[in-house]
């Protein structure tokens, strides 16, 4: 992706100062306390206006107190999210929502400047083009023409996170609190996806693909949006098992389930028992007062907090530090850009560097 080109170099250091002090959830007075220095909040402001640019003094502490490096500043904008869908909207808060949402585009603004230098074009084909969401069947269609599409067959899915990737959704994984699960968006034509690093890997491969269903799915717009997020929800659960696969595993029509079948069928396909639960419930597979009851036990047990039952598969991906290792072995980035990309010091950067033979 070409670099927007920035006349101005106040107006883009205005633009990243503004950025960094989001990601820290910081206002201006904050910073301006922070800094400890005769820096005022106003003067910060006209910094942000794009008014002045500040000395080097300034510069350093600046990149200092916001954990960035001066280069940082000065690199031309490539990326903005739209059409970002937080979930749990109310809990997070508005500065909370802002900071992770620089974060992400500031992810995601690297990973592609990476794949540029090496030669990688994105080109994101959306797979279920032309298809409208009117009820919960539409969505199981939709979930099995994604797999097929995809060419996944009918068996458990791997790692979600690394599928994401290889099919060109960007996904980052965020350190961050409780009340946030993920969020999805656009940048340009290429579909992000951000996650809760915090969460076990079956909770964030629903969550990765409750956002995919808000990415692909264009829903009828009479759709409320309550209704629309429980159809992202089953869009999920039908994707890690299909309506036949997950008749034949929980066995048709039941009464009651042992835990231990729950629990193998969580470590068999990656889906949490809570999730388990609704989908049979969705399937007419649970009778409402079966799982009326189920929710209170798992209220009372508290497993709402914590699950009986392990997921041992690993959702993460590490293509973007592949392709960093990549670039600097062939040196299409410079080994001070590429730390610069990565986040890290140089020296820490260079350690993980060993060029074979």
């Amino acid at each position: 992706m070409k670099p927007i080109a920035t006349r101005d170099v106040k107006t883009l250091f205005g633009r990243r100062l503004e950025q960094a002090r989001r990601m820290r959830g910081l206002s201006l007075r904050a910073l301006a306390t922070q800094l400890q220095t005769a820096l005022s909040h106003n003067a910060l402001h006209k910094y942000e206006r794009g008014e002045m640019l500040p000395d080097s003094t300034v510069l350093r502490a600046l990149a200092k107190t916001l954990d960035q490096t001066t280069e940082y500043f000065f690199r031309p904008f490539t990326v903005s999210l739209a059409a970002i869908e937080f979930r749990k909207k109310s809990a997070l808060g508005a500065r909370a929502e802002a900071a992770l949402r620089e974060e992400a585009a500031d992810f995601f603004e690297r990973y592609l400047e990476v794949e540029e230098a090496v030669g990688i074009e994105t080109a994101f084909v959306h797979p279920l083009q032309g298809l409208v969401i009117h009820s919960s069947a539409d969505v199981e269609t939709a979930a099995e023409r994604l797999r097929e599409r995809w060419k996944l067959g009918w068996a458990a899915l791997g790692n979600v996170v690394e599928l994401l990737e290889q099919h060109q959704v960007k996904v980052y994984l965020l350190e961050t609190d409780e009340a946030f699960d993920g969020f999805a968006g656009w940048s340009g034509v290429i579909p992000v996806i951000a996650l809760n690093k915090r969460f076990p890997a079956d909770r964030r491969r629903l969550t990765a693909l409750h956002e995919l269903g808000h990415l692909l799915l264009s829903f009828d717009k009479g759709l409320d949006v309550k209704v629309v997020e429980k159809l992202c929800h089953r869009f999920a659960g039908a994707m890690l098992m299909p309506h036949a696969v997950f008749q034949r595993e929980f066995g048709g029509h039941r009464r009651s389930v042992t835990l231990e079948e729950l629990k193998d069928i969580k470590q068999d396909f990656g889906i949490s028992i809570a999730a388990i639960m609704a989908r049979a419930h969705d399937l007419g597979l649970l009778s409402d007062d079966g799982y009326t009851q189920f929710c209170i036990v798992r209220n009372k047990q508290g497993w709402n907090k914590e699950e009986p039952g392990a997921f041992m598969g690993t959702e993460e991906s590490n293509r973007f530090e592949q392709l960093l290792q990549r670039a600097v072995a062939t040196e299409s980035l410079s080994v001070t850009l590429a730390a610069t990309l990565a986040k890290k010091p140089l020296a820490e950067f260079e350690r993980g560097i060993q060029l074979v033979p």
